[in-house]
């Protein structure tokens, strides 16, 4: 007679732990052996993230990879080692199948999941911005995302037997149909991808497009570029494709030196070696005191910083002789208050020296007098 209640329940466990006494301990030894591994290796990459890397590409790329590893090893090795149990234990056919779907789904879910952070990371070394901003990144990382995802849902669907071909067929139709509904949206799109991977215009660049916009890139979106005018007004928000079909001068690269010319006319009967002194020498002092500019002399008394002032006359014109004052600001905004104050200054100077900057001067004939 069989027991019942309670100790017939204690018998029944009881033979239940005799007969899978071996595959419980195996099943327990596999998830310890797992779990001390991701142990193990998550200890290594914490102290890897701690250390300093070099200042190189090779060492920025590994540090991005440690860090999307970072808090993955310990449930990525249980995850493995559930699915070696559960595809080696005596369970019944159809609970394996679904244990082994969820878990081989699991283990794909993260390294999709590695990927992808490994590759936003790259994303952000290679193509970020002097100052550190990333917002121009946004659209290229969610493209990055939808496809790293999308593949590793593919692969799941794989897996599961699910034939993925009619769905990528789909999503082919799918795509000639919106591309034909969103002409001009996906225009700007691949023209904002333009403009990130050419990185010849990047987040806090001063530009200017021949159309007439003139300012500071503050942003570079899914759809748009937003411009702030170099006199802080109102934003200006350009579509992409516009900038991308336009000609831009970008004022901030190769180097942020911006190159000031002031026209000037002087008197035939000048001193041309005199005007030339005493311009560049008002010019080296409006930039000393309005920017950062600092004279290197040689020997002689030259001046021979790369950015020193020069004067380049340029022509016999009617009244007088034309030249260009050539003046250097370290940065766009400073070339007005340069401009400005020099204006001022070689004004004061040229009076003080009895340099005259004639007036235009016309002779009319009347050949109708007699």
């Amino acid at each position: 007679m069989q027991g019942t209640g309670i100790f017939g329940d204690l018998k029944n466990i009881g033979s239940f732990f005799e007969d899978y006494a071996v595959d419980l301990m195996v099943a327990f030894g596999i998830l310890f052996f797992a779990l001390m591994v991701g142990v193990a290796i998550n200890g290594f990459l914490k102290k890897k993230i701690e250390q300093k890397f070099q200042d190189d590409d090779a060492s920025k790329v590994q540090e991005i990879f440690f860090r999307a590893l970072q808090g993955v090893p310990i449930s990525f090795c249980l995850v493995i080692g559930l699915y070696w149990v559960v595809n080696t234990a005596p369970l019944p056919g159809g609970l394996m199948k679904i244990l082994s779907y969820i878990l081989f789904a699991s283990i794909i879910f993260t390294i999709t999941r590695v990927v992808e952070r490994t590759v936003s990371g790259f994303i952000n070394l290679k193509f970020s911005g002097t100052d550190g901003e990333t917002s121009q990144l946004g659209l290229f990382e969610a493209i990055a995302k939808i496809f790293i995802y999308a593949s590793g849902i593919l692969i799941i669907l794989q897996y599961y037997g699910i034939s993925v071909a009619p769905i990528i067929t789909a999503m082919g139709f799918g795509s000639m149909g919106l591309a034909l509904g969103m002409q001009e949206t996906l225009a700007n799109i691949f023209a904002g991808l333009q403009i990130i991977l050419s990185k010849q215009i990047q987040v806090n660049d001063i530009i200017k497009l021949n159309t007439g916009q003139e300012g500071r890139v503050v942003s570079i979106n899914w759809r748009f570029t937003t411009v702030t005018p170099v006199n802080e007004g109102s934003d200006i928000v350009i579509p992409n494709k516009n900038i991308a079909g336009s000609i831009t001068t970008n004022y901030t690269r190769p180097r942020e030196d911006v190159v000031i010319t002031v026209p000037i006319g002087v008197d035939y009967s000048s001193d041309l070696d005199l005007v030339e002194r005493v311009t560049i020498e008002t010019a080296r002092k409006i930039m000393t005191e309005f920017d950062d500019y600092k004279p290197e002399f040689d020997e002689n008394g030259k001046d021979i910083n790369p950015r020193a002032p020069i004067v380049r006359y340029q022509e016999f014109a009617d009244s007088s002789i034309n030249f260009n004052a050539v003046l250097y600001a370290t940065h766009f905004k400073r070339q007005f208050i340069l401009k400005h104050e020099f204006i001022k200054a070689i004004k004061k100077r040229f009076d003080a020296e009895g340099i005259n900057i004639p007036f235009p001067i016309r002779t009319l004939v009347n050949r109708n007098e007699k």
